[in-house]
Order: structure tokens, then sequence, then C-alpha cells
């Protein structure tokens, strides 16, 4: 007697599923599943709550088109799979419409700052809306790199600084790198060009209080005590807006006597264990009875633009003629590091840097006053001179 064989049925890579809408549609979407990983394509084409036979018959003729979409994925993916690369469907996919789909990937996985992708869709649909795929390559991207450097004006009408030019051809870069893993395009462009045709980051300028400027933050009144609290504390810690903002009660940590943060940062989502001076803890607000391990530490600082505007009266009170924001905190306690003498090293873990090179901005800063110290001793003497 022969056993009897469970019969195999081939899954199929591609399925068609909905997602559920408030107003009752359904909205459809493919879920992909290729060499052990899955991705999911939103097709913008819903079913609809079937309220008359003209809706039932325009839901029947939209299934019919999702499936037809299936089964061309499903020729897609077998002909991959057989060396058989399609050069159809990315030659008519536009990069208007990948930078969509790559759009709504990033917002699915929740990737922060994810609005200046938003930002790249609207430039290009502005330079060429109907750019497909198969059209980018190194004479379209430089044609592209021309355009936003010395044609294209924002908002405001007037053409984008260079950071910003840098920002935005790094976010397009992303993408097309992107495109290439899902197989959308051969190779980015970008990757292509040589070092004199790349844009170039400007060199960073970064504004920082002194320490005799601290001083006088210190000496002077603020007509917001969290804000004064705040950004003072940040001055002896380095923490970015956004970090102050979600800092609770737990993240603080005490030990015999000795504080320290163990966060993880907001704009980089990696985790920070830096220990505080005693300086710093005198700025930290008093925890009161109430408070548990959820509650905000500095929960009664104000709107963004409100904390700037009152830093800005607090600093203009106190004499200081410098143009300041909260994140100005942020680069005083790096350069203050480097000038008491930490190291690179250190200084680059303690404000959370994934690269020295960021750091090294400090050093230089700190190098300049240096020279600007040495300077003055010599413009001394050659007064003295000069009177002899």
């Amino acid at each position: 007697m022969t056993a009897n064989k469970k019969s195999s049925k081939l899954k199929e890579p591609v399925r068609v599923r909905t997602k559920k809408l408030a107003d009752g549609s359904e909205s459809y979407y493919l879920d992909i599943y290729v060499n052990g990983k899955r991705s999911y394509e939103f097709l913008k084409m819903y079913h609809l709550p079937e309220v008359n036979a003209r809706v039932r018959e325009q839901n029947r003729a939209t299934r019919e088109a999702v499936e037809a979409i299936k089964s061309q994925r499903i020729i897609e993916i077998t002909n991959s799979k057989a060396g058989i690369k399609s050069k159809s469907a990315w030659q008519k996919l536009t990069l208007a419409d990948w930078l969509e789909k790559f759009y709504a990937i990033q917002e699915r996985k929740g990737i922060k700052r994810v609005e200046k992708l938003g930002s790249i869709i609207k430039i290009i649909n502005q330079y060429g809306k109907s750019t497909r795929m198969g059209d980018i390559d190194k004479k379209w991207v430089l044609g592209f790199i021309d355009w936003i450097q010395h044609t294209y004006t924002g908002r405001h009408g007037k053409p984008l600084e260079q950071g910003t030019v840098v920002s935005y051809i790094s976010q397009l870069s992303i993408a097309l790198n992107a495109a290439v893993r899902a197989e959308w395009l051969d190779e980015n462009p970008f990757m292509l060009l040589s070092a004199s045709e790349r844009v170039k980051k400007p060199e960073s300028k970064r504004q920082f209080l002194t320490i005799e400027e601290v001083k006088l933050l210190i000496a002077t009144e603020c007509r917001n005590k969290t804000v004064k609290q705040a950004y003072l504390f940040s001055c002896y810690c380095g923490l970015r807006l956004s970090d102050m903002e979600t800092l609770c009660w737990k993240d603080i940590i005490c030990n015999d006597g000795r504080y320290m943060i163990a966060t993880v940062q907001q704009k980089t989502s990696t985790p920070i264990y830096t220990p505080l001076s005693q300086n710093a803890v005198k700025w930290l607000p008093e925890r009161k009875p109430d408070n548990n391990d959820e509650t905000l530490v500095f929960a009664e600082l104000p709107s963004r633009p409100t904390t700037n505007k009152i830093l800005k009266q607090w600093v203009e009170k106190a004499g200081i003629d410098k143009k300041i924001t909260y994140h100005t905190s942020r680069h005083t306690f790096g350069t203050m590091m480097m000038t008491v003498g930490a190291d690179l090293y250190t200084t680059c873990k303690l404000m959370g840097h994934a690269d020295v090179r960021t750091t090294q901005i400090y050093a230089k800063i700190v190098d300049s006053k240096k020279i600007e110290a040495v300077d003055m001793v010599d413009r001394m003497f050659e007064r003295e001179e000069a009177t002899d």
C-alpha cells in the first residue's frame, strides 16, 4: 500500500490584498514575496461600497485591472528568476512615479525627515514630470544639477543655497539607489560623477557662545524660566531641542551621585549615554512629587518659534550681538569641550555624532580662535613698538 503524498500547491509570489479605508472603500495593493523578502505595491485603485449597479460594474472593471497588474508582476518576477531582464517595465515607469512609491515605502517604515523627499518630488515634477527611468543617465544627472543650481528658484523666487542643493541631490541619489535595489534602474548615475562634477557641500559655519557669553546669559534674567533652564542645560550637555522636547525623567539616571542621560536621539535614532556635569544638573527643573518616570523633564517648554523668540530677547538683553537659535547651545557645548581640552573622539561620542568628521568642525573653530588670540598678541606688541 503506497502512502498518500500531500499535494504541494505552488504559492503565487504576488497576491492581491485590500486595506479598509475610513470612508468604507477598500484600497487595493499587491503583497509581493520573492526570495524571502516581502514588499508591497499600492495601486491607488479602490473597491467602492456597492450602492448600485453602476458601482458594481465599476468595481468589476477595477478588479480586472488589478488582476492584470498582478499577472504582469508575476511575469516580471518569473523572467527575472530565469535571467530574462525586462526593459519595458522600467522604461515605462516615470521617475516621478518611482519617487512616489519610494516616499510611501519610507513613510510606512517611519523614516524621519521624509518631507525632504516630498520636496524632491515637487522639484522633479517641475524639471521633467515625464522623465522615465530609462532616460536617467549621467547626461540627465548633469543637466539636473545645472538646472537646480542655476535655474530653479525656491518658494521666495530666489536661487537655492548651496547646502540646500546638496541636500536635495543627496535625497534624489538615495531614491535612485533604492530603485537600483528594486531593479527599476540598472545603475545610479550619481555614482558615475567625478569629483569635479559633484556638488560640493559648503563649509559649515557654526554659531556658538563663548564661555564668557554663557556666563553673561546666566547672570541675565530671562522672561521664561523654563527656556533659560533648558537652553543652559543644553549648553552643558549638547542635547538637540528635539531631544529636550522628549526627555523624560526615566532618561536621567543617578548612580552614586553621578548623573547621566541615557536616551535615543530623535534625529538619528541612535542611543546616547552622556554623563552630566554639575553645571548641567544645576539647570534641571525640580522634579515634582507627582512626576512619574514618563513625565517630561521640560514639560513647560514653549513651542519652538516661541522658544527662539524668547531666546533672541534674552540674548539682546545680555548685550550679546549674535544671531542665536536653540541649536546654538549644541554648538556651544561642542566648542566648549574642545576649548577645555577634550579630545576629538571623546567629543564625538558626547555629542552622539556617527562620524568624527562632523566633530572636526568644532576643532577647526577652536584652532581659528587660537590663531585670533596669537594675532591679538602680535597687534598689541606692534602698538607698543609704534609708541616707542
